[in-house]
């Protein structure tokens, strides 16, 4: 990036609860703190991110001291006067397949809460549940920021029952929210979340299974039509797909295989380590491949550890997605 850009990361910072699927358990704070560190280590001093979000009181400290090391990043907009943050229990089935329940609630990010930081280039939403961030604060940022906006679809395809249980749920309002982003991205489950269709001519349709991927190109070309720019598909461990137009009315759609790692340590984050390496790739590259090229490369730094150390030095990366893919760009 040869100019200073700002980046804003609207979502939760959870106290996560997590037993892997090699059965050990341990506590950590989640989401939009793997987001805001992969970017930092992308991004130059000059930069500068944003996490938008509210926590509890009694995590504040701990949180922003987690924080503090990173030259680049902003905590002014880490807050705990609602006392609200999430707190989640994650059990993992497989390293991909996990039983969620939630404890506590983050307050949501409203309009308000994003006014400081309109002059972003970027805002990278990543909500865990659908409350978290609304139709109403995309809106804003749209009427009133040039910024490019990325959703993961995580947030609006999960709800709650009472007991904090955290489940599947149909993206009914899918429309409405579509011309305010610019870039979705979620996973094959959430896309079946997002797709109604499929329901119409499955016999037994299960919330949350897979979308096949005869229908990937059909909701692509829904949500591309509405004025979404670019839909990324993840798919585990064979990577992504991404379906665009690039100024024709004609879908491209290019799978971009994954970046292979040794061993698979803690997959917790990925996804939100993905988006932050595709905000970057936008930003640096204006190149959809490039984006997913580097959203792969950050996932598969994610889960080959559990600290936020384990991010490499952005020449680091890029020498990792030349080994990989040969270049940056297609």
């Amino acid at each position: 990036m040869s100019k200073r850009r700002k980046v804003a990361v609207l979502g939760p910072i959870p106290r996560d609860h997590i037993t892997t699927h090699g059965g050990e358990v341990f506590e950590k704070y989640g989401c939009v703190l793997y987001t805001v560190a992969a970017l930092s280590a992308l991004m130059s001093d000059e930069d500068l991110i944003c996490p938008i979000v509210h926590v509890r009181r009694e995590d504040e400290a701990a949180i922003k001291d987690k924080l503090a090391h990173l030259p680049n990043v902003d905590l002014s907009g880490i807050q705990s006067h609602t006392d609200r943050g999430d707190l989640v229990e994650l059990v993992y089935t497989d390293q991909n397949t996990r039983i969620e329940r939630q404890a506590d609630f983050m307050a949501p990010v409203l309009p308000r809460d994003v006014d400081p930081v309109l002059d972003a280039d970027a805002f990278v939403c990543v909500p865990i549940t659908d409350y978290q961030v609304g139709i109403e604060t995309l809106r804003h940022i749209r009427q009133n920021s040039n910024g490019l906006i990325i959703l993961d679809g995580h947030g609006p395809t999960s709800t709650l029952t009472r007991t904090g249980e955290r489940f599947n749920r149909l993206w009914l309002e899918r429309d409405t929210w579509l011309s305010y982003v610019d870039v979705l991205k979620m996973n094959r489950e959430e896309a079946s979340c997002s797709w109604f269709p499929i329901l119409e001519h499955t016999a037994k349709p299960v919330l949350g299974e897979p979308l096949p991927d005869s229908e990937l190109q059909d909701f692509a070309d829904h949500c591309l039509d509405r004025g979404v720019r670019a839909v990324c598909v993840t798919l585990d461990e064979e990577g992504c797909v991404v379906f665009h137009r690039d100024g024709t009315k004609t879908t491209q759609h290019d799978f971009v295989s994954v970046v292979p790692v040794d061993e698979v340590v803690d997959t917790t984050g990925c996804g939100d380590s993905f988006a932050a390496g595709m905000a970057y790739g936008y930003l640096g590259y204006d190149d959809t491949v490039a984006a997913c090229r580097f959203g792969n490369a950050m996932g598969a730094q994610r889960c080959v550890g559990s600290e936020l150390s384990i991010y490499r030095t952005l020449e680091q990366t890029v020498r990792h997605i030349e080994e990989t893919y040969g270049s940056v760009l297609p």
